[in-house]
């Protein structure tokens, strides 16, 4: 594929998006619907279940789909933070998602992309959709930004040197400059936003989470439809998402 690296290999890529189509909405997945997913012939998805399959990776269950396998949650139990953060954070994410009736999220950051591990849909009929697992590029999302503001400079400068901007929306910020004083007045107020630079339409406010040893290891964000995103509503929802921010950072503290 044009633009991947020259040592990247299609077979792991492709067994890695595998994977990911299963979730707790689809436990089970057959051939032919995999195949749809992921834009491969029938033929390939046999031999990739085949091998995850002799890994341990993924069942077979007596239908015929397949599920994820008992190495995938030996793999899963050792990803203690994670699990301790889930558990910090999930029940102020609800208090903040019924305080505002609108989609919370709680990310990572990975490199320069913020990764979604833990979300709480918006009970609107108009919300905001993606799945535990989405990446987006941290320059765009509030929850990415105040994690790079968070970064130690040195950590920071490696990160930049090898950054390649994109550009989602006509909103992003491409220029360096322009995201390290940016960044740097994130650091100061301690909070991050994003106005339509991930996706059109959509607005965030997002704020850092830290762990009992004061380390930045996660941001937590409201997302709100523009229609929805009033200039004293997102006030509101700034000191919310600072005060659960807070309340998640105290739990870690305590685990």
């Amino acid at each position: 594929m044009a633009g991947r690296p020259s040592w990247e290999l299609g077979s792991v890529r492709n067994a890695a998006r595998l994977l990911k189509e299963f979730s707790v909405v689809d436990r089970e997945l057959g051939v032919a619907e995999l195949a749809r997913r992921l834009g491969l012939g029938t033929s390939t998805v046999h031999r990739l279940l085949a091998t995850l399959a002799d890994e341990r990776l993924l069942e077979r269950g007596p239908g015929g789909t397949y599920r994820l396998g008992l190495a995938v949650h030996e793999l899963g139990a050792s990803v203690a933070p994670h699990v301790g953060l889930h558990e910090a954070a999930m029940p102020a994410m609800a208090g903040l998602r019924h305080a505002t009736g609108e989609t919370v999220q709680l990310a990572v950051l990975d490199g320069m992309d913020s990764v979604y591990v833990e979300r709480l849909e918006s009970p609107h009929t108009v919300r905001i959709f993606a799945r535990v697992g989405t990446r987006l590029p941290a320059t765009t999302t509030s929850t990415g930004k105040v994690l790079l503001a968070a970064l130690a400079p040195e950590e920071l400068d490696a990160r930049l040197a090898a950054w390649t901007p994109e550009r989602p929306t006509p909103h992003s910020i491409t220029d360096p400059a322009t995201l390290r004083r940016r960044l740097r007045e994130i650091a100061e107020r301690g909070w991050a936003d994003n106005r339509e630079e991930s996706r059109l339409g959509v607005v965030s406010v997002g704020a850092l989470i830290r762990d009992g040893e004061g380390e930045p290891v996660a941001a937590v964000s409201v997302a709100v439809p523009v229609t929805r995103a009033a200039a004293a509503t997102m006030r509101r929802y700034t000191t919310l998402v600072t005060d659960t921010a807070e309340v998640i950072s105290r739990r870690l503290a305590l685990t």
